[in-house]
């Protein structure tokens, strides 16, 4: 009787552990085969065709630099000289702002603005020479005086708040846009640019994503592949922050979907994420209904604690973003130095490896199993509401906010 029960439990086992092996098998079968149909559907989406016509458009091209000499010199210039010719010098105006660096961008920025000029194409390339040092320790509000972009921090001192300063830079670069309005020119597109490496090609596939509808269209950034780089700006279509900061980065389904799926506009509620293209229309609305960069208010920054993206912030006060929609093109991938870009496309290959595809099906689903971002969110609610409870103020854009303070320093930010 032992003797039978023993071979029956051996039985059960190996009958168990057979099980576990299939099951195991068709696991890896199935995850492997998944990655490879993820990789194909990437390899064979064809490429944006730069010579297929395009709608004729006048393009107004915003550039912003800091201490960015050498991508300007190896990169930058070269890609805009390019993309202002396959544009058409009529079609275009090139405004660039460059502030307060050190290194030789101004040098290579002068460069940029002598080529322009023998081309003949209408531009405004403004190199400041006042410095984030200066900035932040000349005229200085004393206690009590209320100064627009200043507040008083936990280091028991004023400081200038970041976002605030990037806002009014970014006006700066569209003061041609209204004044060239106001003259009578039309643009039809915004196209903003980072400091970021980005071919012509690049430029006019986004500019075509989603068939040229969009109230916004970004492209995706990269400083240390496979993790991609603005965190701060990029809304899944659900609002919130990215799941994870390689692919499929969403937790929204929405928008995970569409990535997976490598469309060529996949649904955000925000981006930037190193150059975007807008529709001109809200930017040329009359003074006070016209579009412009801000940030949040000082009072909500300050006794709260929170920080919000001018770059996220922009959509949320866009009155297109709910009729055109906002997307990220995860076809155009720029970056922040040449490895980085190259990187980004390999030749001939999937930018997403076999496993990253399979880490990131996986990493994504537990993370979406077990994680949640509620908590924080919720905090950031709470401190809003009693903001806003104390004085009858609003801020819309809350999902752009963050549990965090940032304040310009001599040499570029702090969190705080």
């Amino acid at each position: 009787m032992g003797f039978l029960n023993g071979l029956r439990l051996s039985a059960r086992r190996a009958l168990r552990s057979r099980v576990l092996r299939n099951f195991m098998l068709c696991f890896a079968v199935y995850t492997f085969l998944d990655a490879l149909r993820i990789q194909r559907v990437i390899t064979n989406t064809p490429p944006h065709d730069p010579s297929k016509p395009r709608k004729l458009e006048r393009v107004y091209i915003a550039g912003m630099h800091y201490n960015s000499a050498g991508l300007i010199k190896e990169h930058w210039n070269g890609a805009v000289l390019e993309l202002v010719d396959k544009l058409g010098r009529e079609n275009v105006f090139v405004s660039v702002y460059e502030s307060g660096s050190w290194d030789e961008s101004k040098k290579w920025l002068r460069e940029l603005d002598a080529e322009l000029e023998k081309r003949g194409v209408p531009r405004n390339v403004v190199l400041d020479e006042r410095t984030h040092q200066q900035e932040v320790e000349e005229d200085v509000p004393e206690d009590g005086e209320d100064r627009q972009g200043w507040i008083r921090t936990r280091r028991g001192k004023r400081e200038m708040r970041r976002i605030p300063f990037l806002a009014r830079l970014r006006n700066l670069t569209l003061r041609d846009l209204w004044r060239l309005s106001g003259e009578g020119e039309v643009f039809d597109k915004v196209l903003f640019l980072n400091d970021v490496v980005f071919t012509a090609d690049d430029v006019l596939a986004l500019l075509d994503t989603n068939r040229g509808l969009y109230a916004a269209a970004c492209s995706l950034d990269f400083s240390e592949p496979p993790y991609y780089y603005d965190t701060f700006a990029l809304r899944d279509a659900g609002g919130q922050a990215h799941l994870m900061q390689t692919w499929p980065y969403f937790r929204s389904r929405k928008s995970r979907e569409a990535l997976m799926a490598y469309r060529d506009a996949v649904p955000v509620r925000s981006c930037w994420n190193g150059i975007v293209a807008m529709q001109a229309a809200p930017f040329l609305a009359p003074e006070g209904k016209r579009l412009k960069f801000r940030a949040v208010a000082d009072s909500l920054a300050e006794e709260q604690h929170v920080e919000a993206s001018e770059c996220c912030l922009i959509h949320v006060d866009n009155p297109l973003s709910g009729s055109l929609g906002v997307y990220l093109n995860p076809r155009v991938r720029v970056a922040y130095n040449g490895d980085a870009y190259r990187k980004t496309h390999p030749e001939g290959e999937s930018w997403v490896s076999v496993w990253r595809a399979v880490v990131g099906v996986w990493e994504g689903r537990v993370r979406r199993w077990f994680s949640t971002d509620d908590v924080k969110e919720w905090v950031v609610r709470k401190r809003v509401q009693r903001w806003e409870e104390k004085g009858g103020k609003q801020e819309k854009g809350v999902d752009c906010l963050i549990n965090e303070g940032q304040v310009l320093v001599w040499n570029g930010w702090a969190h705080v």
